[in-house]
């Protein structure tokens, strides 16, 4: 929904910015061409009125309805707030749901204990039943990284799927170094 929104809001703010331009140069001409389109669509109507008034009200009903029909449950979407992200758990005895935002959290802080991570920023999106992970992690400049970036996959899996009993989908860790102490 967040897409289709986006792309409606550039069309009508592009529309609305060259009709603004427009009004800006020539005020005058917009406003003329304005009132020769209305004069033209209102004997367009009108004529269509007059040869075929049966069909002329079943169109303007039909208008009615396909607006009803698309536009408001597109406002409606905009005024129900999205709930927070969760990932269902299913165990045995029941359901359970855990959000993101705790997924985060308790990996921050058990990857921030790995030794040599300065910090830690994790964003986890949720997948139906799993989990997609990525770490942005800043780390002492004087690490190995591919046995850093294995620990911190242990801790990770452990976390999520060993104490929380979550699936993994995807996990992309992004290191960063801090800067080199400076030499005195």
């Amino acid at each position: 929904m967040n897409a289709f929104n986006r792309i409606v809001t550039i069309i009508l703010l592009f529309i609305l910015l060259a009709l603004l331009l427009a009004l800006a140069v020539s005020p005058m001409e917009v406003v003329h061409w304005l009132q020769g389109l209305l004069v033209n669509f209102s004997a367009w109507l009108a004529r269509l009125q007059a040869t075929d008034p049966t069909n002329f009200n079943i169109a303007r009903a039909a208008l009615g309805v396909a607006a009803l029909i698309v536009l408001l449950p597109l406002i409606l979407a905009e005024f129900t707030r999205e709930g927070e992200a969760v990932v269902r758990l299913r165990t045995p005895e029941g359901d359970a749901q855990v959000t993101t935002d705790s997924i985060a959290r308790r990996l921050a802080w058990h990857v921030d204990q790995v030794a040599d991570v300065i910090t830690v920023q994790p964003v986890v999106q949720a997948r139906g039943d799993q989990v997609n992970i990525q770490l942005d992690v800043e780390t002492s400049p004087v690490i190995d990284v591919p046995m850093k970036t294995e620990e911190i996959l242990l801790v990770v899996r452990d976390v999520v799927e060993g104490s929380m009993g979550l699936k993994i989908g995807k996990i992309d860790i992004r290191i960063r170094h801090s800067e080199y102490p400076e030499l005195a």
